[in-house]
C-alpha cells in the first residue's frame, strides 16, 4: 500500500503559528516611553501606550537580533530569539565582555537599531517584534502556556 499523497497536519502547531503571526493592537505596538541605558549598561525599557511595561537586558537583545544572517544562525542551531550560543569546551575559557550597544538610534516611528560593540549592526528591531518578544513574567508565561514548553 502506497502512502503517497497522505498529509499529516500538526493542529497545534498550525495554532500557534496563526496565533504568533496575527496582527496585534496598535496600542499595543506603539510605545509611549523608551529608555535604552547605555550609560549603565543594562538594557532597553519600554512602556507601551496599552500600559503594559517590557525590559530586556543588552545580552538578549544581541541573542535575539532579528537580521536575517541571525535569524538563519539561530535556526540552524535551533536556537529561539535570546537564547544564547553554546560556549565551545576550552580548558582555560577566555573572558568574553558582555554584549553591548556603542549606540543606539531610531529607526523612522517603527524601531530600533543597535550599533554593538562587536561591530554588528544590522538588525532592525520593530516595536512588533519587541512587544512580540516580551520578556515579563507575564508574557513568558503566557507564551509557555501556549507552546506547553518553557521560554
Amino acid at each position: 500500500m502506497s502512502h503517497e499523497g497522505i498529509r499529516f497536519v500538526d493542529k497545534d502547531r498550525a495554532a500557534r503559528e496563526t496565533e504568533e503571526n496575527r496582527p496585534l493592537p496598535r496600542i499595543a505596538v506603539t510605545p509611549e516611553k523608551v529608555r535604552v541605558l547605555l550609560s549603565e549598561g543594562k538594557g532597553l525599557e519600554i512602556d507601551w501606550q496599552d500600559g503594559h511595561k517590557s525590559a530586556w537586558g543588552f545580552a538578549w537583545l544581541r541573542e535575539a537580533c532579528p537580521c536575517a544572517t541571525c535569524n538563519d544562525e539561530r535556526g540552524k542551531e535551533g536556537r529561539k530569539p535570546g537564547q544564547p550560543k553554546p560556549k565551545p569546551t576550552a580548558v582555560l575559557p577566555m573572558y568574553t565582555p558582555p554584549p553591548k550597544p556603542a549606540s543606539a538610534h531610531a529607526v523612522g516611528r517603527y524601531a530600533l537599531q543597535f550599533n554593538w560593540q562587536d561591530g554588528h549592526t544590522a538588525g532592525i528591531y520593530s516595536w512588533e517584534y519587541l512587544r512580540r518578544v516580551c520578556q515579563c513574567p507575564e508574557c513568558t508565561f503566557a507564551s509557555e502556556e501556549a507552546t506547553g514548553a518553557p521560554n
